[in-house]
């Protein structure tokens, strides 16, 4: 097996790994307690127990200042085994164990995923980013199929150990790759990791802004498409095959496509032009009451789900290369956790949105504030350093430094 083959193998592995107990925490683990009869208000405020996803940039610094990212990793994947395996022998009754376990498990994957995007920063030239974004959100995306639905389809058969069981054996599976890597020789840096460092950059301002807006009115309109989709008549099965199989194959098919296109096309070209799409594509959510057939709402669902996967690669492609030289896990955490709060807020803010304006002009508005992005960040991106942030095309030099 060639290195490059190997690295790939390894991220694929481990943003499976992430995938895994988030979906099973987001999806499947809801279900499974209502089942158990747990009350809908403790279900709703265990959302919270996803908070380390929002908070991991606190944790940055500390992984750039490790010396071997290799170790932190394997550290963090037994870990996240053992909780697993934990969680198998508490019973849906001992709640508050439960969530602490499961607050514990959310945890030590962000951490993971700090030294996971660190690395792939580190040994990725800018020419291989598009193709390993496309592997990142599509190993990802199985990874939570797998958690929120497989293994809660197989809970029926394996019961509630056997479930958090198979979750710690398939861990233990991805960590397997990490065993076999040989990391490289870290770069020097004259500074120590710290968030301050990254809030000192010259093009800290314009960048977080643009990462904070880009996502943002996708969020606002896509978290109401189920709502909608219940309300204009559709049945819970019909939702789940139109966002979670049509939905799902078409964004990672968007993936993919956008990890092709985004060194054709340049950084800032595709950003921007896949971003208009996107905005597009959530516009077309405003007419899904007027399809006449359900292919029709087979085919709005995919259109906006692929456009979601070309502007999301192409988007963590750009975070890559906007990486500091020895800062890459805080530089890209710190990124990285922008578009997340900003996701968060906006799908906060949706249900109010919704609730007075109705689902028709609720999506027009995200749709205006996804293209109100487009603009804002054909802006700012021009106050962007070239060597701080290199979101140009490939071919200029900019795009050739990290």
């Amino acid at each position: 097996m060639t290195r490059d083959r190997r690295l790939l193998t390894l991220l694929g592995a481990l943003y499976l790994a992430q995938g895994l107990p988030f979906g099973f925490f987001t999806q499947a683990l809801p279900v499974m307690l209502r089942e158990a009869g747990v009350s809908l208000e403790r279900i709703g405020l265990a959302s919270l127990l996803a908070a380390p996803w929002a908070l991991k940039f606190l944790v940055a610094p500390w992984v750039d200042g490790t010396r071997s990212r290799r170790l932190w990793v394997l550290v963090l994947q037994l870990s996240g085994a053992a909780l697993l395996i934990l969680a198998s022998a508490l019973e849906p009754g001992w709640l508050p164990a439960l969530l602490v376990v499961v607050f514990l498990v959310n945890a030590v994957a962000a951490s993971q995923d700090i030294a996971t995007d660190a690395i792939a920063v580190d040994a990725l030239p800018p020419s291989r980013r598009g193709l390993a974004n496309a592997l990142q959100v599509g190993a990802y995306r199985v990874g939570m199929i797998i958690g929120g639905g497989a293994l809660l389809v197989a809970f029926e058969w394996i019961g509630w150990s056997g479930v958090f069981l198979a979750m710690a054996a398939m861990t233990l599976l991805t960590t397997l790759p990490v065993s076999r890597w040989r990391e490289p020789p870290r770069v020097p840096t004259k500074d120590a990791p710290s968030l301050a460092g990254f809030f000192r950059r010259a093009d800290a301002a314009p960048l977080l802004t643009v990462l904070f807006l880009f996502k943002f009115g996708e969020a606002f309109g896509v978290a109401m498409l189920k709502p909608a989709l219940v309300d204009f008549g559709a049945s819970l099965s019909d939702v789940g095959v139109l966002v979670g199989t049509f939905g799902f194959v078409a964004g990672l098919l968007g993936a993919v496509v956008g990890g092709l296109l985004v060194n054709r096309l340049g950084r800032r070209s595709a950003l921007l032009g896949f971003g208009a799409l996107q905005a597009c594509a959530v516009l077309a959510y405003a007419f899904i009451d007027r399809a006449t057939a359900w292919r029709d709402l087979a085919a709005i669902v995919s259109f906006e789900h692929f456009a979601g996967g070309l502007a999301t690669t192409t988007l963590f492609t750009c975070i890559m290369d906007w990486c500091r030289p020895g800062h890459s896990a805080t530089d890209a955490t710190v990124q990285a956790s922008t578009v997340v709060v900003a996701t968060l807020l906006a799908s906060a803010g949706s249900g109010f949105s919704a609730q007075t304006f109705g689902h028709h002009l609720h999506f027009v508005l995200a749709a205006f504030l996804a293209m109100g992005a487009v603009v804002a960040s054909a802006l700012l991106l021009k106050r962007v350093h070239p060597k701080e942030a290199p979101c140009a095309s490939p071919s200029t030099p900019a795009a050739s430094t990290p």
